[in-house]
């Protein structure tokens, strides 16, 4: 199969993807460690284990410098997991315990599922309910997660989907879900904000430095 693009171009766009992904990262941990930010260790185990899968099937089915990303996320997600035991989310509902039963019990299924497009469409479905619990707290606290780290994760989604050299659904789908994944995350984490503090909101006289990088 003739590569999507060259190999020199597809390494500049998946060095740029992993960059966006240690920006992302950067400004969670250090949003942590202010005691600003809470990580839900749900979404975070879920996430690492589906990113690890991800990862797995992109390289697999060579996606080359457009895997780069999902495998440095993937490494990330576990160290909040850790961090997370200590300096996360303690409040943990119900819910949250249905949601990661539900997402770990479909990975099995995934393993079973042997066409590459419903195994890609698998990943996806369970990468997507590891939001359930953060949004579930971000609801009412929508200040202990940083926006801005779904905004760099959303554009080192992007830019790993036009690094992939070959695509297939099991190269391009992810990292697409994950785009459009994290940029809601970053417009619903905004609204909830706004809609919890409007007079805060309204007299910010630097609305683009809140959009960027709270």
């Amino acid at each position: 199969m003739q590569p999507a693009i060259g190999l020199d171009a597809a390494a500049a766009l998946g060095g740029l993807s992993v960059a966006m992904m240690v920006l992302s990262r950067a400004g969670y941990f250090a949003g942590i460690f202010r005691g600003a930010t809470r990580p839900h260790v749900f979404s975070w185990l879920i996430w690492g284990t589906i990113s690890a899968i991800g990862f797995a099937a992109q390289a697999a089915e060579g996606a080359g410098p457009g895997s780069w990303a999902r495998g440095f996320g993937s490494a990330t997600c576990f160290l909040l997991v850790l961090v997370g035991l200590f300096k996360g989310e303690k409040d943990i509902k119900p819910a949250d315990w249905a949601t990661l039963c539900v997402a770990l019990s479909a990975i099995p299924l995934w393993a079973a599922t042997h066409t590459p497009f419903w195994s890609v469409l698998l990943v996806c479905c369970i990468d997507t309910i590891g939001y359930l619990p953060t949004v579930r707290k971000s609801w009412s606290k929508p200040r202990e997660e940083q926006a801005a780290s779904y905004l760099f994760g959303s554009l080192g989604a992007g830019f790993s989907l036009l690094a992939i050299r070959h695509y297939t659904p099991s190269t391009w789908l992810y990292p697409l879900v994950l785009t459009v994944s994290n940029g809601a995350m970053w417009l619903f984490l905004h609204a909830r904000r706004r809609a919890l503090a409007p007079r805060l909101c309204k007299i910010s006289a630097y609305p683009w430095k809140e959009a960027l990088w709270t």
